[in-house]
C-alpha cells in the first residue's frame, strides 16, 4: 500500500501553536497513514482473521485497529494519549456500546473492537476470549528511553494471551535507509542547545541493530523471525510535512530547547532536499518489524 500524499487540513498554518488535540489529529489525519504498508506486511505474515484476537498496545489514532478489522479480526487497543485515543473511539466505536453489541448486529466491527484507556481496567478481549497476537506499531529505536516504558507494558499483557501467542515489535530501519533519518537530527542539534545541555526520555539518536532484540529480551520474549517494510513519507506540501512529522513526539525534546516556531523553520528547511518539483515532500523509510512468542 502506497501513502496517499496528504494536504495541509483547512489551510492551516504551520507555524501556530499546537495544543493536545490539535497535535493527535495530525498524528491521524497526516501522519499515521504513512505506516500503513507496516501493517499491512505484519497482517499478511500472522494471517490476520476472523480467528485473530489482537491487542494493540499503544494503538494510537486506531488505523492498524480498524485494517485488521477489517479483516475479521477481534481487537482490543491500549494507549495513554487520551486525545489519539478519543479519536480511534470515533473510528471505531462512534457509537456507545459498539463493543457490546449484539451478535445480530449488521455491523460486524462494532461486535469486535474495543478501546482501554492505559491506566484503566485489564483490557479484556472484545469476545471476552485470550489474545493470540500482541502489536506494538508504534516504532521504537530513534529516541532515548522510548522503549522503557513498553517492556513493563508487555510484561503486564502477556499473561492475558494464550501460551505461545504471537507479539509483534516495530522499529525504525537503519539510518541510512531512512531520509526521514536527516531531518530527525535537527531535533538532537535543537535539543543539544538547551543551557545546561541535557539528555532526557525523548531525545533524538539513532537506530541501533538490536533495539527490538534488546526489548523482547527484557520482556522474556523470545524472537521468531522478523521483517523490513518500505514506508515512504509522502506529503502534498512542507507545511503538511512539518506537522505530521511534530505530531510524531519526536521533536518535543527540541521544542522545549528552543521554541515550536524555531523547530518548525528548521524542519521545513531540513525537509527542502526531499521536495519535488510538484511542492510535495517524499522521504523513501524502512521500518522493521519482530515477530516473538510469549
Amino acid at each position: 500500500m502506497t501513502p496517499t500524499l496528504v494536504r495541509n487540513q483547512l489551510g492551516a498554518d504551520a507555524s501556530a501553536p499546537a495544543d493536545a488535540g490539535t497535535r493527535a489529529r495530525d498524528w491521524a489525519e497526516i501522519q499515521e497513514r504513512m505506516l500503513a504498508p507496516l501493517y499491512e506486511a505484519v497482517y499478511d505474515r500472522m494471517e490476520i482473521g476472523a480467528a485473530t484476537r489482537m491487542l494493540s498496545l499503544g494503538c494510537g489514532s486506531g488505523l492498524a485497529m480498524l485494517v485488521a478489522a477489517a479483516r475479521g479480526a477481534h481487537v482490543t487497543g491500549v494507549d495513554s494519549d487520551r486525545e489519539r485515543l478519543a479519536l480511534a473511539r470515533a473510528r471505531l466505536l462512534p457509537d456507545a456500546g459498539w463493543d457490546d453489541a449484539p451478535a445480530h448486529s449488521p455491523h460486524p466491527v462494532r461486535r469486535r473492537a474495543r478501546l482501554v484507556a492505559e491506566g484503566g481496567p485489564a483490557p479484556v478481549g472484545a469476545d471476552g476470549a485470550p489474545y493470540n497476537l500482541i502489536t506494538v506499531f508504534e516504532p521504537i529505536g530513534c529516541a532515548a528511553g522510548d522503549s522503557e516504558g513498553l517492556v513493563p507494558a508487555l510484561r503486564s499483557a502477556v499473561p492475558l494471551a494464550v501460551r505461545g501467542a504471537a507479539v509483534v515489535l516495530t522499529g525504525w530501519g537503519p539510518p541510512e535507509r531512512c531520509a526521514t533519518a536527516a531531518v530527525l537530527q535537527v531535533a538532537a542539534r535543537l535539543a543539544d542547545t538547551a543551557r545546561p545541555p541535557r539528555t532526557e526520555p525523548g531525545r533524538w539518536r539513532p537506530t541501533l541493530r538490536d533495539d527490538l532484540e534488546d526489548v523482547a529480551a527484557r520482556a522474556g520474549l523470545r524472537p521468531d523471525g522478523s521483517g523490513r517494510v518500505s514506508c515512504p513519507f509522502g506529503y502534498a506540501d512542507v507545511g503538511s510535512a512539518v506537522r505530521g512529522l511534530l505530531s510524531t513526539g519526536l521533536f518535543d525534546a527540541a521544542v522545549r530547547a528552543t521554541d515550536r516556531s524555531q523547530v518548525e523553520k528548521e524542519v521545513a528547511e531540513a525537509l527542502h532536499p526531499y521536495r519535488r518539483e510538484d511542492g510535495t515532500v517524499w522521504m523513501p523509510n524502512v521500518f522493521r518489524y519482530l515477530v516473538c512468542v510469549t
